[in-house]
């Protein structure tokens, strides 16, 4: 059983609508072969109507197969706590996780901690892209910050660093 996981990403100028980012991500999820369930993560951010979930799940034009909203990840650590919830519930031996190429390793290893023990196998399947400065410089931070992020992760915390 295939999940494929979509993480979202906003900023306050985009409120209610898909952020770039976040529509090169939803592309890139609607290309993965095989899927036999996507899960649509974020939360609404910015005082915007509905969530990234909400939006990347309307936005949709992949596969035809059920399609879940996971609306209380506000952060990658939620992210990798509502995936592998999901996967758990529907028995996925594959967690296809797609974000942006830069994110997809902190991404990946919090998912895979967060399964740590099911036997699903975790992939990335990234989307193209670069961040602006701001953004590889908060990723850099997070690295730093991995290893603590995973155990927590791994005890299915959702509240951790972005």
């Amino acid at each position: 059983m295939r999940l494929v996981a979509v993480l979202g990403y906003s900023s306050a100028a985009d409120a209610g609508s898909l952020h770039a980012v976040c529509a090169a991500r939803l592309a890139a999820a609607e290309r993965v072969p095989d899927p036999d369930a996507v899960l649509f993560s974020g939360a609404a951010r910015h005082g915007g109507p509905a969530s990234e979930a909400e939006l990347m799940r309307a936005s949709w034009h992949g596969a035809d197969v059920p399609l879940h909203v996971d609306t209380a990840a506000r952060t990658t650590a939620g992210n990798a706590a509502g995936v592998a919830a999901l996967a758990r519930e529907l028995g996925a031996t594959e967690v296809v996780i797609v974000t942006s190429s830069w994110h997809a390793p902190r991404a990946r290893a919090l998912v895979r901690a967060a399964l740590a023990g099911s036997g699903a196998h975790v992939r990335s399947a990234p989307a193209s892209g670069r961040p602006d400065g701001r953004t590889a410089a908060r990723e850099l931070a997070c690295a730093v910050a991995l290893p603590v992020m995973s155990v927590r992760a791994r005890r299915g915390t959702r509240r951790s660093a972005p």
